[in-house]
């Protein structure tokens, strides 16, 4: 901290006054003009970051299985779970896909602007 050990809050006030009566009227319009817009963009920055988050449950749900179930329920239930497993696989997938193609179409557009 020895780089404030000089520095006195009634000069530096001092300073700021007389350097305020020397320039112009116009830069100290400026100067007031441009405090009040930055604090209107902090406020108003300020107020809008303050939102509730939005909070969603995420219920999973397990089953339990008895540990003496046969291979013939284990199968049985593979080929009830099965046509709903390769769906949600397959949306994923799709999912995925659609988002690769909207990624190389964005690269696409910035190769043709030299980026």
């Amino acid at each position: 901290m020895q780089i404030l050990r000089h520095f006195n809050v009634l000069r530096a006030i001092k300073d700021l006054r007389v350097y305020l009566a020397q320039e112009g009227q116009h830069k100290l319009a400026f100067l007031l003009l441009s405090v009040v817009v930055f604090g209107a963009m902090l406020i108003g920055f300020t107020i809008d970051s303050h939102e509730e988050p939005v909070y969603h449950r995420d219920i999973v749900y397990v089953e339990q299985w008895p540990a003496n179930r046969t291979d013939a329920q284990i199968i049985a239930q593979q080929k009830i779970d099965g046509p709903a497993e390769a769906k949600r696989a397959a949306d994923a997938a799709a999912r995925d896909k659609e988002t690769q193609a909207g990624f190389k179409r964005l690269d696409d557009k910035l190769k043709k602007l030299g980026i």
